[in-house]
């Protein structure tokens, strides 16, 4: 019964774009997309996980950035259709933004599943960190929708990260079906247990699908939000309206 209602839950999870939104192709020793416009400055990356596949990942720098955000998507997106919100975020905050689609998503292999999820961020998390130098202090995890499930996976193994954005995060697989008040083992992204593990700063964002401008009151905040926090609030909005959870 426990793993028929897991199995159930797991089917409401995913839902990779088909056919993808890119291709990935070789030119010489490099990596690009193909479909989707491409610049200097994106590093686009082959990653073999732990459990056998191998993954979509794309690093992009910014020139004056102190931060790299590793960006977790949600459940019915792929690189090509997050493209033009990177844009955003990497223009605005002034970021390095490393993103990454999961097993069977985009050009990625295998199939989605919890734990595939889990070795996909742990690898994407090696790269940065083996590639690129990113130290845990610089570094930032935003977990969207589904996405939160990886982030917060990977948060509560790092105790020394800048921050966490959660982002119409779910508690739990079987919450987002059922009203449950307590955690059963055969439940996917466990959330709700998980974060009392994180012990850097959280951002919590969760959107009222007819409200699109928001201020702190929106979250129980008892203080005023800082100058990046109220940015990402602004941007926010437009991307629960266009890309959805």
């Amino acid at each position: 019964m426990g793993s028929l209602v897991s199995n159930v839950a797991a089917k409401f999870a995913f839902f990779p774009p088909q056919p993808p939104t890119y291709n990935i192709q070789r030119e010489g020793a490099k990596i690009t997309f193909a479909r989707i416009r491409s610049e200097k400055n994106i590093h686009v990356h082959l990653l073999d996980t732990k459990r056998g596949n191998r993954i979509v990942a794309m690093y992009w720098r910014h020139p004056y950035a102190r931060f790299t955000v590793l960006y977790s998507h949600g459940n019915a997106a792929d690189l090509g259709q997050m493209y033009d919100l990177f844009v955003q975020l990497r223009k605005h905050l002034r970021i390095n933004l490393m993103a990454y689609d999961y097993s069977g998503y985009g050009a990625s292999t295998g199939k989605a599943t919890e734990y595939n999820t889990y070795s996909d961020i742990e690898a994407v998390y090696q790269c940065l960190t083996t590639e690129y130098g990113v130290k845990q202090e610089e570094l930032i995890l935003y977990g969207q929708s589904v996405g939160s499930g990886p982030t917060l996976h990977l948060a509560a193994r790092l105790p020394r990260l800048r921050a966490v954005v959660l982002h119409s995060a779910i508690l739990s697989g079987l919450r987002v079906l059922y009203p449950l008040k307590i955690t059963f083992c055969f439940d996917i992204y466990k959330n709700i247990d998980k974060i009392r593990h994180v012990k850097c700063p959280a951002l919590v964002i969760h959107i009222p699908n007819n409200q699109q401008n928001l201020n702190c009151r929106d979250f129980g905040a008892t203080t005023p939000l800082c100058a990046w926090e109220q940015l990402m609030m602004l941007l926010i909005g437009p991307m629960e309206k266009d890309y959805g959870s």
